[in-house]
């Protein structure tokens, strides 16, 4: 699934109406079945951006596009089952506590199901054997049948990951989704999403504050600040000195306002694995 933004400005979704432009002025284009980190320090956009993306927000300037599509010209109908088709995320996974993982998983699958289906799987879950696979991919297989609220934080994370690989979704949103997990979960996740999405053709763009798994394991990365693009750039071109640019401001509250030259913060490595969302 292609997507194309052309100087687009956004408000974060809940916001009143008239208030200053996150994303301002942001241009974009993913080649369908491409796979994308964006990066930055906290408050440029990325949460919006995706949320922009997966047709949740609509922009107050420029245009959208996904595929050759305009999603706001189109009716209601039509804007749902393109919402369908778009698969976004959140970093904290909306998991009922009381629910059963199995039936957190397979949530997934609604868009593609009817509604008498749906409602059938709360009792009786539909594909059990497709929720048991996706949670195997992380792991939890052994998860299946527990309950949602007896879970650790990063055992959540990884259901809601899991979720992408039972949905018909041709587009995966990611916001932050190895936030929650330990060194070895994070770097094993990551893998299984970018191989997941290349193996089913799919088109991924994740929001990451792990800024070494972002280039360890993504080609393509945008680094975002103050709402506008930065760089755009295959990850072995992302120097050190792109890096201490994009998280300047970060670099400064961290060290209570003292900014740093490029040349110290370049030469400090501990940039590359300070989580900055």
């Amino acid at each position: 699934m292609k997507l194309t933004l052309s100087g687009v400005d956004a408000a974060p979704l809940g916001t009143a109406a008239g208030q200053a432009a996150v994303l301002r002025g942001l241009s974009l284009t993913v080649a369908e079945g491409e796979a994308v980190a964006v990066i930055g320090p906290s408050g440029a956009g990325k949460t919006t951006l995706l949320q922009l993306l997966a047709c949740a927000l609509r922009p107050s300037a420029g245009q959208y596009q996904v595929g050759a599509c305009d999603p706001w010209r189109l009716g209601r109908s039509d804007l749902q089952a393109l919402r369908g088709k778009l698969f976004l995320a959140p970093q904290v996974p909306p998991l009922p506590p009381r629910q059963r993982v199995v039936t957190a998983v397979l949530a997934g699958c609604l868009p593609a199901w009817s509604l008498l289906r749906s409602l059938r799987s709360l009792v009786y879950p539909s594909d059990i054997a497709a929720a048991h696979a996706a949670l195997a991919s992380f792991d939890l297989e052994e998860k299946l049948f527990e309950r949602v609220d007896r879970l650790s934080g990063g055992e959540r994370q990884r259901v809601g990951l899991a979720r992408a690989l039972v949905t018909p979704a041709q587009l995966w949103l990611m916001d932050e989704p190895l936030s929650a997990l330990d060194p070895l979960r994070t770097a094993q996740a990551a893998q299984t999403l970018i191989q997941e999405a290349r193996r089913r053709g799919v088109t991924l763009l994740a929001s990451l504050h792990h800024v070494e798994m972002a280039l360890a394991h993504f080609p393509r990365i945008v680094g975002l600040r103050e709402g506008q693009v930065l760089f755009d750039l295959p990850a072995p071109k992302v120097s050190p000195a792109l890096l201490a640019q994009l998280y300047a401001q970060h670099e400064e509250e961290l060290h209570g306002g003292v900014p740093d030259s490029a040349d110290s913060a370049m030469a400090r490595p501990a940039l590359l694995s300070t989580p900055c969302r």
